[in-house]
C-alpha cells in the first residue's frame, strides 16, 4: 500500500455528501462507454466548482491528456479548476467473481499498466485482482474496489478478499438504485463504509456516470 500517496488525504475526507459536489473519483466519457468528450467532462467539472475528479474510463486513459491540457489554459486564464487525477476503471477476477476496479492517481503511461489500458479486458493471469493490484501500485497509483455492492457474490466477502490482496480502499458511497440525480444508497453504502473503516481502508465516493450530467449516472 502506498501510505504516502498524496491522493490519500483526499479519500480520507470523502462521506455522503462529498459526491457529486465536491468529488468525483468515478466516470466516463466517448473514451469508453460514456456520452461526454472529454472536454466537455473537464468543462462541467470546472463550472460545478468540483475540488477533484478521475476519469476512469474503461482500459483506457486517453481522455487524460487533453483533459490536462485544458486545465493548464483554464488556469493561466485564471480560472479555479479541480484537481485532476489519473484514473482508469479495470475488469479483473476476485474469488471466482468479475468486479471492476478503479485505479487512481497513477503515473500515466507507466509500463505497467498497457496490458489494462488497451481498450479490453486482459486474459489470463493479468486478470487476477491481485495482478491487477500489482501493476497499480507499481504504476504508483491506489487500487479501490468499484461499487462493491454490484456483484453475484456478497460486498462483505469481496471487500476482505480484496483487503487480503492488499487493496488500498473500496467504493464505499454509490448510488445503487441509479436516479438521475446521483444520491448514495442507505443502509448498503453505510455498511460498507463501516467494513472498510474497520479494516483500515480507504473509502471512494464517484457518480459513475455514463451519460451528459456528472450529477447522475
Amino acid at each position: 500500500m502506498h501510505d504516502d500517496h498524496p491522493l490519500r488525504a483526499v479519500l480520507d475526507t470523502v462521506g455522503p455528501e462529498s459526491c457529486p459536489g465536491l468529488l468525483n473519483f468515478h466516470c466516463h466519457t466517448v473514451c469508453s462507454d460514456g456520452s461526454l468528450e472529454p472536454i466537455a467532462l473537464i468543462e462541467q467539472a470546472t463550472e460545478r466548482k468540483l475540488s477533484h475528479l478521475a476519469v476512469t474510463d474503461h482500459h483506457s486513459t486517453a481522455a487524460y491528456v487533453p483533459m490536462v491540457a485544458w486545465l493548464e489554459r483554464a488556469r493561466d486564464q485564471g480560472e479555479t479548476t479541480p484537481t485532476l487525477w489519473s484514473g482508469m476503471e479495470i475488469s479483473c477476477i476476485l474469488r471466482g467473481c468479475l468486479v471492476h476496479v478503479l485505479a487512481l492517481g497513477f503515473t500515466p503511461g507507466h509500463p505497467a499498466l498497457l496490458p489494462y489500458s488497451s481498450g479490453d479486458a486482459a486474459v489470463g493471469a493479468p486478470l487476477r485482482a491481485g495482478e491487477v493490484r500489482k501493476a497499480i501500485h507499481s504504476a504508483g497509483g491506489l487500487a479501490i474496489l468499484a461499487h462493491p455492492g454490484r456483484y453475484r457474490l456478497g460486498f462483505s466477502a469481496l471487500i476482505e478478499a480484496a483487503a487480503e490482496l492488499g487493496f488500498d480502499g473500496g467504493e464505499a458511497w454509490y448510488d445503487y438504485d441509479m436516479q438521475q440525480r446521483w444520491a448514495p444508497t442507505p443502509l448498503i453504502c453505510e455498511s460498507i463504509d463501516k467494513q472498510l473503516k474497520n479494516l483500515g481502508l480507504l473509502r471512494s465516493c464517484g457518480t459513475d456516470t455514463h451519460g451528459m450530467d456528472l450529477k447522475g449516472r
